[in-house]
C-alpha cells in the first residue's frame, strides 16, 4: 500500500514538473523569443517594452487559460467515464459542445455580435450549452429515476440535431459570419477578456474540489450501479451532482474557448495507463495532465505557420487522435 502512495506521489510531482515545463515553453517560445533568464527582469521593468506586452497581455493569459480549459476538459473526461463506465465517453459526446456551438452560430448569425457586443459570443455558447444540459438531464429521467444509458443516447442524439441546425444556419448566411462560426468551432485560446479567463480558471479549479468529494462514489460505480447502491452508495444521487459538475465545466470550457478535441478522451486514457482507475488519483492527474497537454498544443498552434496561427483544435485532434489510435494499437496487442 506504501509502495503505491508513494508511486502516486512521484507521478503527481512528475505531472507538475511537466506543467511548470509546459508554462515555461509557452512564455518562451512565440514569433518573438523571448530568454527565460530576461522574463523576471522584463515583468520588472514594466509596459515600457514590447517584450512586456506579448508575455502579460498574450502570453499569460493564454497559458492561464489552455490550463483552465485542459484542466476542466480532461476532468470531465475522466466522471463522465466512470459515471458511464465506458471509456469512449467524453466531454462532448453528451450534445453539450452542439449546444454550445449553436448558440453561438445562432449569436453570429443574427448579428447579436454586433449590437451586443464581443462577449455575447461566450454568453451564447454558455447558454447553448445549459439548454443541452437541461434537455439532456429531462429526456433521461424515467419514473423518477435517471437512467444513464438514456443519458447517453439523448446526448449523442441532441448533438446529431444541434450539429444539423447549425449547419443549415451557415448553409443561408454570409461568408463573413461563415468564416467567424468556422473560426470558433475549431477552438482558440485567444481570448481578450481577462475577467472570462479569471473566471473560468477558478471554476475549473472548483471543479477539481468538487469533484474530491465523490471519490468513494465514483470508485464504487466501477463495479456498477446496483453494486454500487449495496455497498450504501446512493448512486444516482451522485451521478446526478458529477453529470451537473462535469457538464458545466465542459461548457464554460467550449463558451470560452470553442470546441477543442481529444483532451477530454485521450487524456483520461493515458492517465488510466500511467496510475490506474482509482478515481483519488485519476481526477487531479487527468487535470493537471489536460492542462500541460493544452498549454503544449496552443504554443505549437501559435508558432507553427508564424506569424499566422491554427486553431488550437486542430492541433489537439491530430495529435489526441494518433496518440488514441497507438495506444489502442499496443493495447490490442497485449490481449
Amino acid at each position: 500500500m506504501q509502495k503505491k502512495y508513494n508511486r502516486w506521489i512521484i507521478i503527481l510531482i512528475l505531472l507538475i514538473i511537466a506543467v511548470l515545463v509546459a508554462f515555461a515553453i509557452s512564455l518562451s517560445v512565440g514569433e518573438l523569443s523571448i530568454s527565460l533568464l530576461d522574463i523576471p527582469e522584463i515583468l520588472k521593468k514594466g509596459d515600457t517594452n514590447i517584450e512586456y506586452t506579448i508575455l502579460n497581455k498574450i502570453r499569460l493569459p493564454r497559458i492561464f487559460l489552455g490550463f483552465a480549459v485542459g484542466g476542466a476538459l480532461s476532468l470531465a473526461g475522466a466522471i463522465l467515464q466512470g459515471i458511464y463506465r465506458n471509456p469512449l465517453v467524453e466531454p462532448y459526446t453528451l450534445g453539450i459542445s452542439g449546444g454550445a456551438a449553436l448558440g453561438v452560430t445562432i449569436a453570429i448569425v443574427f448579428g447579436f455580435v454586433s449590437s451586443l457586443g464581443a462577449m455575447v459570443l461566450p454568453i451564447s455558447g454558455f447558454i447553448g450549452s445549459l439548454a443541452i444540459i437541461f434537455i439532456v438531464y429531462t429526456f433521461s429521467i424515467q419514473k423518477g429515476k435517471l437512467n444513464t444509458n438514456n443519458m447517453l443516447l439523448t446526448g449523442v442524439m441532441i448533438s446529431f440535431i444541434s450539429s444539423s441546425v447549425m449547419m443549415l444556419l451557415m448553409a443561408i448566411t454570409t461568408t463573413e459570419n461563415l468564416h467567424g462560426i468556422i473560426f470558433w468551432i475549431m477552438g482558440s485560446l485567444d481570448e481578450p477578456n481577462i475577467n472570462l479567463i479569471y473566471f473560468a480558471f477558478i471554476i475549473s479549479l472548483v471543479g477539481l474540489m468538487l469533484s474530491f468529494f465523490f471519490v468513494k462514489q465514483l470508485n464504487a460505480l466501477r463495479l456498477g450501479e446496483e453494486k454500487a447502491m449495496h455497498l450504501g452508495i446512493n448512486s444516482e444521487s451522485a451521478i446526478r451532482i458529477l453529470f451537473i459538475i462535469s457538464s458545466l465545466l465542459t461548457g464554460i470550457s467550449v463558451a470560452v474557448a470553442g470546441i477543442i478535441g481529444f483532451v477530454g478522451l485521450i487524456i483520461p486514457h493515458l492517465m488510466r495507463l500511467l496510475v490506474g482507475n482509482d478515481y483519488r488519483i485519476l481526477l487531479i492527474s487527468s487535470f493537471l495532465g489536460g492542462a500541460a497537454f493544452l498549454i503544449l498544443s496552443d504554443t505549437l498552434a501559435r508558432v507553427i505557420i508564424s506569424p499566422n496561427e491554427l486553431p488550437v483544435g486542430v492541433i489537439t485532434g491530430i495529435i489526441g487522435g494518433a496518440i488514441f489510435v497507438v495506444v489502442l494499437r499496443k493495447m490490442n496487442k497485449n490481449i
